[in-house]
């Protein structure tokens, strides 16, 4: 919220949501090398509440399947966020969230690179700077009210 004034965007467009990843037997067999991809990582981040609507980040077309980018061999996952509006001030939250949900869901292997899409919010760069500096996301992780806010975004709420 921008000076206890009322929401940033006070009217988003709301998009579909995605339909549920179709399982097949291969995916449930244990004994079957099962790499992580696009798909997956999509379906850890699209359900993340958005920190000032009560809708998640795929409804507000934030995260896209397209935005996400697997390196299984590599480990390297790398999903860029598309904030809603051009000064959205809770895209480092958003971007923290996004990190935070993929840290805690996969392997310690996974080099984990969250940003925002290119030519999409005001201060990009600052905002990737922050997300991309381990230390910094390490600080912003010890505070925390700031964790608890982060841990609001990643709660699992009644559809």
């Amino acid at each position: 919220m921008s000076g206890g004034t009322g929401l940033e965007n006070e009217n988003p467009l709301i998009f579909q949501r995605s339909g549920a990843r179709h399982v097949t037997a291969s995916d449930e067999d244990e004994d079957v090398a099962d790499p992580i991809d696009d798909r997956e990582i999509f379906d850890l981040i699209r359900s993340i509440n958005d920190p000032e609507h009560p809708l998640s980040l795929e409804e507000l077309n934030v995260v896209e399947q397209m935005r996400v980018i697997v390196k299984d061999q590599e480990s390297s996952v790398s999903v860029e966020f598309t904030p809603t509006i051009p000064h959205c001030s809770m895209a480092t939250l958003i971007g923290l969230s996004i990190k935070v949900k993929l840290l805690r869901s996969l392997p310690d292997r996974f080099k984990i690179d969250v940003h925002i899409t290119p030519g999409t919010h005001a201060s990009e760069d600052a905002v990737n700077k922050q997300l991309g500096d381990k230390e910094r996301v390490a600080a912003a992780l010890e505070n925390s009210q700031l964790l608890e806010v982060v841990n609001q975004c990643l709660s699992s709420r009644m559809m």
